[in-house]
């Protein structure tokens, strides 16, 4: 037992209501559980409690022993002072702690919520719930994976509110910058980011009908272009860079950008040459983006190829056999995961426009979903991601409730530790 599992059963209450008394024997009807306190002060405000034939209304404290309301010294704390019922599990002293009434739950709590809450904690196994969860009902996940998504959502789109902090409510600065992040995928990304941050949106549209600068800017503020070149075509990049850097007064990022086990085609020289044709081939994105209701249309706006030297290399030096770099379907998708839907829910927050937030989750449904170990592990529990609102959820709930043992908090959770058998 720990305070936050009595606050669950307290809030829900999950204990035999009928038999409620205080441990002087005096009767109990809980009216309103009232609502938890997540801030200073008792656990739940703006309850409504009868003892006996009197109505009360105020606050509840709850605690594992009564001696606790002394040790934490609640009697000199004017916070504590509407306190109307010390709840407790095991009720450990034979004076009621400022002559409070005192309920104990220890003898009314079902020992199977007990035990199923235990087995949760101490599961060593991919989620705590995964000898138990195929016993909950299909439509209890289906409303779950919905709230976790838009939680999930709700979070990425604090990465954006700091952004527009920043940037003083630039929503196509923002989205270049989210962007920039995403192409660098998990090794680079703070790396890219710093990047966009580092060449004002505008003077990258100012030079976007010449791609060779737009390179120059990109691999040049990357620290790329640093050193001696034999083919002309980097030497003419690196001449290009060091005009444009003394007219615009640019100063290299400090971060790093790595190789280091990654694909070549993921290599970040690779990945800026392709974000410098996606700039090159468009415009206004995120303002088209708001109003376009077709995901098929925002896949082509993607579909960029990068310049042709690229064809031929990896990295500034060597060459290497033909391969296109165009931008794949699986770093489409990334885009439309990673970058597009947050910022899209992040703008219906903002603006109250529920229509954006739909849409942000009805294109994850429409995107295929992720393949990593997570959800390979869902996989192997008979639970499928049919799309990229389904891994998104399950991400979110493996990270976020699983790893975190937070089952208290989880629907999952919830119906598993309130199930009778």
């Amino acid at each position: 037992m720990n305070e936050q599992l009595l606050q669950y059963i307290w809030q829900f209450q999950y204990f035999n209501a009928r038999s409620l008394t205080t441990t002087e024997g005096t009767p109990v009807q809980v009216l309103n559980v009232g609502m938890l306190n997540r801030n200073q002060g008792p656990d739940f405000e703006h309850a409504r409690i009868r003892i006996g034939n009197t109505l009360w209304a105020g606050s509840v404290e709850l605690h594992l022993k009564t001696s606790d309301w002394d040790r934490h010294c609640h009697q000199h704390d004017r916070n504590y002072r509407k306190v109307i019922l010390h709840v407790v599990y095991e009720d450990d002293q034979a004076v009621p702690a400022a002559a409070l009434p005192v309920v104990e739950l220890k003898t009314l709590i079902s020992r199977n919520l007990l035990n199923r809450y235990e087995q949760l904690c101490n599961a060593r196994s991919f989620i705590p719930c995964e000898k138990l969860i195929a016993a909950v009902p299909q439509i209890t996940l289906n409303v779950w994976k919905s709230r976790l998504v838009a939680e999930r959502l709700i979070r990425k789109g604090a990465v954006v509110e700091d952004y527009l902090e920043t940037n003083h409510l630039h929503w196509e600065e923002s989205f270049w910058w989210l962007l920039a992040k995403n192409f660098g995928l998990p090794v680079n990304a703070d790396a890219f980011e710093a990047l966009a941050k580092s060449i004002p949106l505008k003077l990258l549209t100012r030079h976007k009908k010449q791609i060779q600068q737009l390179e120059a800017l990109l691999l040049g503020q990357a620290g790329l272009l640093n050193g001696t070149f034999e083919d002309p075509y980097p030497v003419m990049l690196q001449r290009e860079y060091r005009f444009l850097q003394r007219k615009y007064t640019l100063r290299p990022v400090v971060h790093s950008v790595h190789f280091l086990r990654m694909r070549p085609g993921s290599f970040p020289t690779v990945r800026l040459a392709q974000l410098a044709a996606v700039i090159a081939s468009s415009a206004h994105l995120f303002s088209r983006i708001i109003e376009e209701e077709s995901l098929e249309n925002v896949r082509r706006w993607f579909k960029a190829e990068a310049n042709d030297f690229w064809h031929y290399h990896y990295t500034l030096d060597g060459q290497s056999a033909l391969k296109i770099k165009s931008i794949g379907p699986y770093m489409i998708d990334s885009i439309i995961i990673n970058t597009i839907a947050p910022l899209l829910f992040a703008y219906g927050n903002m603006y109250d426009r529920h229509a954006l937030k739909e849409k942000a989750i009805r294109w994850l449904e429409e995107t295929p979903p992720e393949k990593n170990s997570i959800t390979r592990g869902f996989e192997r529990l008979g639970l499928m991601s049919r799309s990229a609102m389904d891994s998104q959820a399950f991400i979110e709930l493996k990270s976020r409730y699983c790893d975190q043992r937070k089952c208290l908090y989880c629907s999952v959770g919830n119906y598993l530790l309130k199930r009778e058998k």
